[in-house]
């Protein structure tokens, strides 16, 4: 099976891929905080693409967001799917 890390840069990298990982949960029956509610066994036949399952069956997207100034993390994090990220895959500063 393969697996995807999506690697996020800058403003307009970090919003599309706030959308993306929006779309793709959506898509897959995840919910803000990675847990699945999803009604069909084919959300989850390729979720490990994109996911790492943790503990508790929480789903935790594969993605780095990289950025030189911390604002647009700021505006991830408190998105509507900004509590699904790990927080030690927020990289900013220069």
């Amino acid at each position: 099976m393969r697996e995807m890390a999506q690697l996020q840069a800058g403003q307009c990298g970090n919003q599309i891929g706030s959308k993306f990982w929006e779309v793709i949960s959506d898509e897959h029956g995840v919910d803000p905080t990675g847990t699945y509610h999803g009604d069909s066994d084919l959300q989850l036949e390729r979720i490990n693409v994109y996911y790492n399952e943790a503990t508790g069956g929480k789903f935790v997207p594969r993605a780095i967001m990289v950025d030189l100034e911390p604002g647009t993390m700021d505006s991830v994090r408190s998105g509507p799917f900004g509590q699904i990220f790990r927080p030690d895959n927020f990289v900013f500063g220069g």
